[in-house]
């Protein structure tokens, strides 16, 4: 392959999986407010198109339309780039995820990720820990005390459940050898079920810790200190309208995307099924039915989050802070001590 069909294939891949992501974005937060909607006894959209499916087509034109107010004592050049390094960070992270088996297309090109980096997982952790920049730089630029002490929380919070997140992997990495994230899912292979990180590695505990971790940096109720408006107004977005504010919207909703995707990878198999290798025929069959295992998982992901969100009530600040040094971190300590033992011992 030239270098310029390889250029051209890159290209077409970056803009399917953009087009496919912002499409999951949209389709997410409908789904989050039907599930809400029906935890809270109600119907949610129900008018806009066949069961209200259209519904968050109309709201995202509703935010192009919108007017885009700018306050006047804002630092702009920081107040405009804010959005922009949050739905960047958000959008870019899934460059490295892959969505199924190595599938291979014309020429030998991989259909299944954009690009197969053998330290994927670290790239994942350190594009979206770049991600706190826009939630900081958005509330300082504000000029206004509620956007800066949102932005404050926001910076504290997400350094903190950071680390609990990032030990919470060590475990899965030491047991799969790799950092690549196919590397990880081949070694969940064998044996269906029993094989994946959560049950037959031993990584529950690694597993909980992740989740309580990833509902922090997603700023995810109940952890959704950050824009908490009972005390804040609206956080660290306050000042925003219009597009700039719907960037915010987005990132939230592409980062609780991408650490679902993370998460099915390193504890739930990724594409494998529960069943263990099984044949399924033609060349189409191999490439979608992988493809359909890890988005039912990821859509498991998603649906917690919803239900975590119209379950439970938000956190104290300090209850906060607790839980993330005081509870996950020794947890994630004593779960990379354990599976060093349980790796020397077998």
């Amino acid at each position: 392959m030239t270098i310029v069909e390889f250029f051209l294939w890159s290209l077409l891949k970056v803009a399917v999986v953009t087009a496919l992501l912002l499409l999951a974005v949209s389709y997410t937060v409908l789904l989050e407010r039907k599930v809400v909607g029906r935890i809270q006894n109600r119907w949610g959209p129900s008018r806009v198109g066949p069961f209200g499916l259209l519904q968050t087509l109309v709201d995202g034109a509703k935010l192009f339309f919108k007017e885009d107010l700018t306050p006047a004592e804002v630092y702009k050049p920081v107040y405009l780039l804010a959005p922009i390094i949050a739905l960047g960070c958000a959008l870019t992270s899934i460059a490295v995820v892959p969505f199924g088996a190595p599938g291979v297309g014309p020429h030998g090109v991989d259909l299944f990720d954009i690009s197969n980096v053998n330290i994927g997982l670290l790239v994942i952790l350190g594009v979206t820990s770049i991600s706190v920049y826009g939630v900081a730089l958005a509330g300082w630029s504000s000029n206004n005390k509620y956007s800066l002490l949102g932005s404050l929380r926001s910076s504290a919070q997400m350094i903190s459940y950071e680390l609990a997140l990032g030990l919470s992997l060590v475990g899965v990495v030491m047991r799969a050898g790799s950092l690549n994230l196919r590397d990880i899912v081949d070694q969940q292979a064998t044996h269906g079920i029993a094989s994946w990180n959560i049950f037959g590695g031993l990584q529950f505990l690694a597993f909980f810790i992740y989740l309580m971790a990833a509902y922090a940096e997603t700023n995810r109720a109940p952890f959704d200190l950050p824009e908490a408006e009972s005390e804040l107004t609206g956080g660290y977005h306050t000042e925003y309208s219009s597009m700039k504010f719907a960037m915010f919207f987005m990132a939230e909703y592409a980062n609780m995307i991408t650490v679902s995707c993370v998460a099915t990878l390193l504890f739930l198999g990724g594409w494998t099924s529960p069943f263990g290798a099984t044949s399924w025929g033609g060349a189409w069959a191999h490439a979608l039915v992988p493809l359909f295992w890890f988005a039912l998982k990821v859509f498991f992901f998603l649906f917690l989050y919803i239900w975590v969100r119209g379950t439970l009530p938000r956190f104290r600040y300090d209850q906060l802070m607790n839980f993330g040094w005081r509870v996950l971190m020794p947890l994630a300590i004593l779960n990379i001590v354990g599976t060093s033992l349980w790796l020397a011992y077998r």
